[in-house]
């Protein structure tokens, strides 16, 4: 096993926009998870599940709703279970406003070494929009508090392309997130998904997101601003500083075994071409299924040969690694570009084979989906 994931779904309040599963904070269901997590992961380490676990990550969710002690605690048994490597990675998200000094000093000698701040925006004005339930000043607080407790891996999320936002508000964003010198961001468009009170409201008319042609001058201004500034556009929504990139994200890219605990949660099992299996996003069926011994997932997609093919493609493409042509040679026994000659024809010249990988660059990644459907 590569990477461990809890997944950790309790929130202060439901974000508009948010379509992972999450329910409202209640401070007995918490710590009562957490007792249900380690359970969870001892059943998982007897029922052939091995370490040992070279990155470790808590989303959610509002992982930081959790006490330190209890981190502290499924990290010993994942070291105990599993095996937990010198260098492993163990990364938490954590929202401002959910953390004070002495928690995230507990979570640092508890073992994380790496802190994820879901700040979003420093506006506001674009927070209110967002239904974000922090504020500016808690978001400045957090960071202060981060490095002062010793993480120095820290990385800050951004929104952009929000309903009527300006090219002003973007840059003053950028310029606030800069100031903080952060080892990592992660940038994300705004998107009006399904079921989302938000995907509600765009769908009615009542809220009007930015066009493509806006999306796509405020996607470039991220990019040339950040790259200008040090860091590597590494995937369509995240840079880092050199030696910084999310090695837990790069495993799911790279399609390496992960497992998966928490209600909601998902693993990805490397036998035969992939299996994908899931948590059901249900906290009395999860609570139910762990206190009676039972394995708390079940199969969703069990990749044949096309399908792996397809979803090498898809993640791969998504880096600026790309995919390398010999070891999709080595795991599939066919030609990438020979397999693929009329959909990377499709791509123009927004497909570049560089040493041997294929990879988009940042107009293709624009297009990403669009230019995806010609190999699929």
């Amino acid at each position: 096993m590569t990477g461990l994931y809890f997944h950790i779904p309790f929130c202060l309040r439901k974000c508009p926009y948010c379509d992972f599963f999450s329910v409202e904070k209640n401070e007995g269901a918490v710590d009562a998870y957490g007792e249900l997590l380690r359970k969870d992961l001892e059943r998982a380490a007897a029922n052939g599940w091995q370490g040992p676990v070279d990155t470790l990550f808590f989303g959610g969710g509002t992982p930081s709703l959790l006490a330190p002690g209890v981190v502290a605690d499924l990290l010993q048994g994942v070291a105990k279970h599993f095996g937990l490597s010198a260098e492993a990675e163990i990364s938490l998200e954590a929202n401002p406003g959910t953390v004070d000094a002495q928690k995230l000093q507990g979570y640092r000698a508890a073992g994380v070494n790496r802190l994820s701040l879901g700040m979003q925006s420093l506006q506001p004005n674009l927070l209110a929009k967002l239904g974000r339930p922090h504020s500016v000043a808690e978001s400045r607080e957090a960071v202060r508090l981060a490095r002062q407790a010793g993480f120095d891996n820290l990385s800050l999320d951004l929104m952009f392309a929000l309903p009527g936002q300006s090219r002003t508000e973007l840059e003053n964003d950028l310029d606030a997130l800069l100031e903080f010198e952060p080892e990592h961001l992660s940038c994300y468009g705004l998107t009006a998904e399904t079921g989302t009170p938000l995907g509600e409201q765009v769908a009615g008319g009542k809220i009007v997101l930015p066009d493509e042609d806006l999306y796509a001058e405020l996607f470039l201004r991220v990019d040339a601003r950040l790259t200008a500034a040090g860091y590597r556009h590494y995937e369509i929504s995240n840079f880092a500083r050199p030696g910084y990139a999310c090695r837990h994200n790069q495993g799911y890219w790279q399609r390496l075994p992960c497992l998966g605990l928490g209600a909601g949660a998902h693993s990805f099992v490397a036998t035969g071409w992939g299996e994908r299996r899931a948590v059901a996003a249900d906290l009395d069926r999860y609570a139910e299924n762990v206190t009676a011994g039972r394995d708390t997932a079940q199969t969703i997609e069990t990749f044949d040969r096309e399908g792996a093919m397809a979803e090498m493609l898809y993640l791969g493409l998504r880096t600026d690694r790309g995919v390398d042509a010999e070891t999709f040679r080595a795991a599939f026994g066919v030609d990438l570009q020979m397999r693929y000659a009329d959909a990377i024809a499709r791509c123009d010249d927004m497909l570049v084979c560089e040493e041997g990988r294929w990879r988009f660059n940042i107009d293709g990644w624009l297009l990403f989906n669009t230019l995806l459907s010609h190999f699929l």
